[in-house]
C-alpha cells in the first residue's frame, strides 16, 4: 500500500508529516500489510518527473500506487472540530479508485491524537480482514511504540527527512532533540545509535543503543526486533545472535524487506556468511527493487567472494534504476584496484573529493593502496588527510580507526617509531574495539608489549561476546604475545578458534578496510617459527588466493615475502624465488629505505 500525506486543515504544523510517520508505525505492526518505502516512493517520483520531496497528494499517491503495482492508497486527514480533532482514513483501490474502507475517529485534545491514530489503524486492520488474534498480538499503542509527545515525534520525523536528504550526520541533532523532549523515546535512541554507527562513532553508537535496549518494551514488535538486532550489532557484537534475530523478524513479517536488507549487511559480512548475505539481499530486492542499500550489500558480498563480474553487474542494475550511493564509489575504487586499473582508481578518488564521509574514507583507502605498493611516505600523507577530514567533520572515532590502520601497516613494514606514534594518536581519538585492536597489534610489533597486553585485556573484558574480538582480534594478539616469547605451539593453539572466521570481514575492515585475514597471516608466521614450512606456505597462499577479500591491506603484499620464506624453509628454492620476484616486482618503485624491503632483497640475493 502507498501511504499518502495527511491532509491537515487544522493550521497546526506539528501534525505535518508527523501523523503519516505515526500511522506508518501503527500499520507496520501488521504481518499482513506492507507499505511502499519512502525510498521507493522517491525513486518513483523521479520517474514521474516530480521533485523527490513532492507532497504525496491523493492524485500523486495514486499514480505511485499504479506504477509500483500496489493494492491501495491510504489517505489520512485531520481537521478541527471546535476544541476537538477529527481523524479520517480512507483506503482506495489504485486502479479503479473505489473506496475500500473509510474510518473516522475523534480526539478530545491534541494530547489524544496519537492514541486516536492507533485506534483508527486498528479499526482499519480489522476491517480489511486481519484476525483479532493477530491484531491483539501485534498492536502496541503509538504512545508506547513511539512517544506520547507530538513534538518529539515531529523531531524524529524531521530526522528521517534530514537523513534522507543529506545523510546521518544531519539527522543526529533532530534525534537528540526528540530525546530531550521525551527521554523515554526508545526508537529515537535506537536510530541515534544507528546513525552514529554509520559515521564510525562506535562508542556513541553503543551508548545510545544500550538506552534503546533498556527501553525496548516501549516499542512495536518490528521495532523490538530492530533494537535487539542493533544491540547485538553495536553493543555485544554477537553477530550470530544478530543473524538469528533478523531471521525471526523476517519469518514473523514476511512482507518486510528491512530484516532481509539488514541480514545482508554487517552480520553476514562479519561472520563470513557471504552466500547467506547474497540470498538475503536478493530477497530484499524482490520485495523492494529500489532499496539502494540492498544493491550495496549484494555487490560487496560478491566482491568478497571474488565474483567481480557479479559485483559490477549489481552496480549497473542500480544505475539502471538511477540509484547511487557513496559506497558505490568505494566499490568501484576497489574493483579498479583488483583490475589494476590506475585510471579507475584516480577517477573514483577524484569523484569523492568534497563529499563528507566519503573523501576521508577514500583517502584512507588510497593510503592503503599506496602502502600496498610500497609507497609508504605517500601513504603517510594520505592517512594524515583522512584523519584530518574525519576530525573536521567531528567523527573522532572514525579518525581513530584511520590512525589504527596506519599504525598496523607501518608496524608490519618494520617502521616501529611511526607505528607507535599512530597507535597512540588512535587511542587519543577513540576507544572503540577496532581502534584498540589496531593500536594493540601495532604496539606489540613495535616493542611495547605491556601496553599491547593492557589493550587486549580491555578488549576481552569489555567485549566477551563480540564476534570480531573473540574470533579474530584476541586470537591474533594472543598469538603474537606467544611468538614474542618463542612459543609457536601456544600461538597456534590460540589461533585455533579463529579458523572458522578466517574468511570473515572483521570490524576493522568494515570501518577502515584493514585487518582481514590477520589471524591467517600470524598463523603462517607461527608455522614458520615452528619450522613447519609447508603449513606456513599454505596459510600465506590462502591470503594470496583471497586477494579480493584482503583488498589493499598491505598484508596481501607481505604474504608474498612470507611465502618466499616458507618455500625456502621447505627446500623449494624455485617456488621461493618466484614468490620473492613477485614481491619485488610489486615493489619495484617502493621507498628504498623500507626495512622490510631491504630484508626481502637480501633474502632473495641468498637464493641466487
Amino acid at each position: 500500500m502507498v501511504l499518502a500525506d495527511f491532509a491537515n486543515s487544522t493550521g497546526e504544523p506539528v501534525f505535518d508529516e508527523t501523523l503519516r510517520q505515526g500511522l506508518a508505525v501503527a500499520l507496520e505492526q501488521s504481518p499482513f500489510l506492507s507499505l511502499i518505502s519512502d525510498q521507493r516512493i522517491r525513486q518513483t517520483l523521479g520517474l514521474m518527473r516530480q521533485a523527490p520531496d513532492a507532497r504525496l497528494t491523493p492524485e500523486i499517491a495514486r499514480e505511485i500506487c499504479e506504477r509500483t503495482g500496489s493494492a491501495a492508497v491510504l489517505e489520512g486527514s485531520i481537521a478541527s472540530l471546535g476544541t476537538q480533532y477529527v481523524l479520517g482514513l480512507r483506503a482506495k483501490n489504485c486502479s479503479s479508485g473505489d473506496v475500500l474502507d473509510e474510518e473516522q475517529i475523534q480526539a478530545a485534545r491534541k494530547e489524544d491524537v496519537l492514541n486516536a491514530l492507533s485506534r483508527i489503524a486498528t479499526q482499519f486492520r480489522a476491517r480489511i480482514g486481519e484476525s483479532l488474534a493477530t491484531i491483539e498480538k501485534h498492536s502496541t499503542p503509538l504512545e508506547q511504540a513511539t512517544t506520547p509527545s507530538l513534538e518529539a515525534l515531529k523531531a524524529y520525523t524531521t530526522a528521517a527527512t534530514a537523513n534522507r536528504k543529506t545523510g546521518p550526520s544531519t539527522a543526529i541533532p533532530h534525534l537528540q532533540r526528540a530525546i530531550a523532549i521525551d527521554p523515554q523515546f526508545a526508537m529515537a535512541y535506537g536510530q541515534l545509535g544507528f546513525k552514529y554507527s554509520n559515521i564510525g562513532e562506535a562508542e556513541s553508537a553503543a551508548e545510545n543503543t544500550r538506552k534503546a535496549y533498556d527501553l525496548r518494551d516501549r516499542v512495536s514488535d518490528p521495532e523490538k526486533f530492530y533494537i535487539q538486532f542493533l544491540y547485538d550489532r553495536q553493543v555485544t557484537g554477537n553477530l550470530k545472535r544478530g543473524q538469528q534475530t533478523l531471521e525471526s523478524w523476517a519469518q514473523t513479517y514476511p512482507r518486510d524487506f528491512q530484516p532481509l536488507d539488514l541480514l545482508a549487511g554487517r552480520v553476514t559480512e562479519g561472520t563470513g556468511d557471504y552466500a547467506k548475505g547474497i540470498d538475503a539481499a536478493q530477497k530484499a530486492l524482490e520485495l523492494n527493487p529500489d532499496f539502494i542499500f540492498s544493491y550495496d550489500s549484494l555487490a560487496f558480498h560478491n566482491l568478497h567472494l571474488g565474483r567481480l563480474t557479479e559485483a559490477e553487474k549489481t552496480l549497473r542494475r542500480a544505475a539502471a534504476r538511477k540509484l547511487d550511493h557513496p559506497d558505490f564509489l568505494v566499490l568501484r575504487f576497489y574493483l579498479s584496484f583488483l583490475h589494476e586499473d590506475q585510471g579507475g582508481l584516480e577517477r573514483e578518488f577524484n569523484l569523492g573529493r568534497g563529499k563528507r564521509g566519503v573523501e576521508d574514507r577514500l583517502s584512507n583507502d588510497q593510503a592503503l593502496v599506496l602502502a600496498y605498493a610500497g609507497h609508504v611516505r605517500q601513504a603517510e600523507t594520505m592517512w594524515q588527510r583522512a584523519v584530518s577530514l574525519a576530525q573536521e567533520a567531528g567523527d573522532l572515532e572514525r579518525a581513530g580507526t584511520y590512525e589504527a590502520a596506519a599504525a598496523a601497516c607501518e608496524a608490519q613494514f618494520g617502521n616501529a617509531a611511526t607505528a607507535a606514534r599512530h597507535a597512540m594518536a588512535a587511542l587519543g581519538l577513540g576507544k572503540g574495539r577496532e581502534v584498540e585492536f589496531g593500536a594493540a597489534f601495532a604496539l606489540q610489533l613495535s616493542g611495547d608489549p605491556s601496553r599491547a597486553r593492557t589493550l587486549a585485556d580491555d578488549l576481552g573484558e569489555r567485549f566477551p561476546e563480540d564476534t570480531s574480538v573473540q574470533f579474530s582480534y584476541l586470537p591474533t594478539l594472543h598469538a603474537l604475545f606467544a611468538l614474542a616469547q618463542n612459543d609457536p605451539s601456544r600461538a597456534l593453539k590460540e589461533l585455533e578458534r579463529a579458523v572458522p572466521y578466517d574468511l570473515s570481514f572483521p570490524g576493522t575492515a568494515f570501518s577502515a578496510e584493514f585487518g582481514t585475514m590477520y589471524a591467517t597471516y600470524v598463523r603462517g608466521e607461527a608455522y614458520l617459527a615452528a619450522r613447519r614450512g609447508p603449513e606456513a606456505a599454505a596459510e600465506f597462499k590462502k591470503i594470496l588466493d583471497h586477494h579480493y577479500l584482503v583488498l589493499a591491506d598491505p598484508v596481501g603484499a607481505l604474504a608474498r615475502l612470507q611465502l618466499g620464506r616458507a618455500m625456502t624453509q621447505s627446500g623449494n628454492k624455485t617456488s621461493a624465488k618466484a614468490a620473492y620476484r613477485d614481491l619485488l616486482k610489486l615493489w619495484k618503485d617502493a621507498d628504498s629505505d623500507m626495512p622490510i624491503l631491504k630484508e626481502a632483497r637480501a633474502e632473495y640475493s641468498k637464493l641466487q
